[in-house]
């Protein structure tokens, strides 16, 4: 994995790259990040790099022997610790280096929800356990085989328990030339004795327009991607999840919704539920986050706070209308109200041709007659 491979985070690949050449490569660093913001990838190119026998200025060469062996995960000297559903207390990661390779291999922009599904786990928890510490600890006392640093990166140590403990000393005072990445998204998870003992590197959420332009580059559309995009909050993980689903035009089809429901027109109400329910869950689900969010952006444009709204462009004057012309902020809110919990619903196999049509109504009653549906019980329920 090269530096150039990776999507966005320009600023902290420049800041990876001079530490490495200015030579203050802190021992134990912690990559905190977003969900799928790219710290795993980013770990695996800066551990290249260190280790790169013919470092460029601004990248690993990819040619010399130690990128080749990084770039199929299979460096002596390059050793990963994940969570893992273990089948007993001995249990270590590297019994699943071959389901691990395979999964950095197929895409590196991946969570614990894709890496569960490569495993028969049933009701098991991935942990980090005692054993696997212990093995870390055997792994890095070893002398390196060929690379000038020994490096251990750690996938996700929220989900060391107390036992992480056990590695505070081989952190703290690590073996000579050993590099040791802890690559996390959570911090309030991870152990205050480990937080207290790494130099922790900040890894922002991608932009919209980098997400965006991952996804055209990888067969969307740029209306689509933008809308994804926008959808996803910088989560790329997120974002190719959502692409993997697409029935319709989000945008298109949640405005000339509202724009039936201000109309009050009910035999289109209707015919757009009957359509509706034939989406399938996936794609039922994904239009209304877009439409929770796309209201939440109407707020800020309601409230004077355009600056900070994320709409794609080609959506984003209707927006303005719609905020201009016809919502206000209570409206706003109770729409909103009434998409998440056709949501929640619609994730526990709602009738989804009652509940749209009943979404509608509550579309109509709330932007023409302005009845806010406290205490409304929804006839899905």
């Amino acid at each position: 994995m090269q530096f150039r491979e990776i999507t966005g985070q320009d600023q902290i690949k420049k800041q990876l790259i001079q530490t490495v050449r200015e030579g203050r490569v802190s021992h134990a660093q912690l990559f905190l990040s977003h969900d799928g913001s790219g710290a795993l990838p980013l770990a695996i190119a800066y551990a290249q790099y260190v280790n790169c026998q013919n470092k460029g200025e601004t990248d690993s060469c990819g040619d010399c022997g130690s990128c080749r062996k990084y770039q199929r995960y299979i460096h002596p000297d390059l050793h990963f610790s994940y969570p893992f559903f273990g089948s007993g207390k001995d249990d270590v990661a590297r019994n699943y280096l071959e389901q691990w390779r395979e999964m950095l291999q197929q895409d590196l922009y991946f969570d614990m929800d894709t890496w569960r599904s490569k495993f028969d786990s049933g009701n098991k928890q991935p942990n980090i356990n005692i054993a696997e510490c212990h093995d870390i600890i055997k792994k890095l006392s070893f002398k390196a085989f060929e690379a000038e640093t020994k490096v251990l990166i750690m996938w996700l140590p929220e989900y060391l328990d107390k036992e992480g403990n056990t590695l505070l000393k081989l952190i703290e005072e690590p073996p000579a030339n050993t590099l040791f990445i802890l690559v996390a998204s959570n911090a309030e998870r991870i152990l205050s004795t480990i937080l207290s003992r790494t130099q922790i590197v900040k890894v922002p959420k991608l932009s919209d327009e980098d997400v965006s332009v991952y996804l055209q580059q990888h067969g969307l559309g740029d209306i689509q991607a933008a809308e994804y995009s926008f959808l996803a909050d910088g989560n790329l993980v997120e974002a190719k999840r959502l692409a993997a689903n697409i029935e319709n035009d989000n945008a298109v089809v949640f405005a000339s919704w509202l724009r039936t429901a201000f109309s009050n027109k009910g035999i289109e109400l209707i015919s757009f539920s009957e359509k509706a329910a034939l989406w399938g869950r996936e794609n039922q689900k994904n239009f209304l986050r877009y439409g929770i969010q796309y209201l939440r952006e109407c707020c800020l444009l309601i409230s004077g706070a355009e600056a900070l709204v994320k709409l794609p462009p080609q959506v984003l004057e209707t927006a303005r209308k719609l905020a201009a012309h016809v919502l206000n902020l209570a409206m706003t809110e109770a729409l909103i109200g009434v998409l998440e919990k056709a949501h929640y619903h619609i994730e526990r196999n709602a009738n989804a041709k009652i509940l749209f049509l009943d979404v509608s109504l509550q579309l109509v009653k709330i932007i023409n007659f302005k009845t806010l549906p406290q205490g409304t019980q929804y006839i899905y329920q």
